[in-house]
């Protein structure tokens, strides 16, 4: 018995026929980008989908509505708290102003698609640049918040609530 185990980390290597530290390599990821260098992702909030597509310029930010026209993002998202939620995944990043966006959304209300825009700038950005996903990841920008609104149930006025009681 020429090379004893002595710890777990040895039992496990010596069981699965591997190193340990060639487990804890693993493959570095690649930006993607199409012909054009820009990155594209899409978002989820609620009922709403955003598509989202990212490059690098000035910090330009188009939404497309759904009459196909690109409008400033302060016009189609005009309360702040919209606006700031939109902005948050640069600030994270430490990338604001160095990347212009264009977003189509569709479905859902204002808030849920500040939502899916904010969840589609995040996904493009760690697919433009994968050293801003760690980032990204702990803000917690890149999962889909998957609250939805409960369906209605038979028997109730709403998804839970009970038809008003009668005594007589």
């Amino acid at each position: 018995m020429a090379d004893e185990i002595k710890s777990l980390d040895d039992l496990k290597s010596a069981v699965s026929g591997t190193s340990a530290a060639a487990e804890a390599i693993e493959a570095p990821r690649t930006p993607q980008r199409d012909a054009l260098g820009r990155s594209y992702a899409t978002g989820k909030r609620k009922d709403a989908v955003a598509r989202v597509w990212i490059k690098p310029g000035s910090g330009k930010f188009l939404i497309r509505n759904n009459k196909g026209e690109f409008i400033d993002y302060s016009k189609y998202f005009a309360r702040p708290v919209l606006q700031m939620i939109l902005r948050q995944p640069f600030q994270v990043a430490n990338v604001e102003g160095q990347f212009d966006v264009m977003a189509t959304v569709a479905g859902g209300g204002l808030s849920g698609q500040a939502g899916a825009v904010k969840h589609g700038i995040s996904r493009a950005l760690q697919l433009y640049e994968p050293s801003l996903r760690p980032a990204l990841k702990a803000a917690g920008f890149l999962t889909r918040d998957s609250r939805v609104v409960e369906r209605k149930k038979y028997g109730k006025a709403k998804a839970r609530r009970s038809f008003q009681f009668s005594k007589r």
